[in-house]
């Protein structure tokens, strides 16, 4: 069990970053983190208050324990 955005979270075996990301918006993205429809993404990732970097989405793991942030960028403001 891990913590995202605040919320318990049961993440499957294997699942990545890049996996939690595209099931939390709704968007296929691809192994660069980059969504495959060629829009904007505006997502930003931190495990334990440490920011992932896209081009590590997909080889980052989720583990048991961890505190995940998703945060989305919004205009305005």
């Amino acid at each position: 069990m891990l913590t995202v955005n605040g919320e318990s979270y049961q993440s499957r075996p294997g699942e990545t970053v890049l996996d939690l990301v595209a099931a939390r918006i709704g968007r296929n993205l691809g192994p660069d983190g980059r969504p495959t429809d060629g829009g904007r993404l505006g997502v930003a990732v931190a495990i334990d208050k440490a920011v992932v970097p896209r081009s590590r989405w997909q080889a980052t793991a989720l583990a048991p324990g961890q505190n995940v942030d998703i945060v989305t960028a919004v205009q305005g403001g």
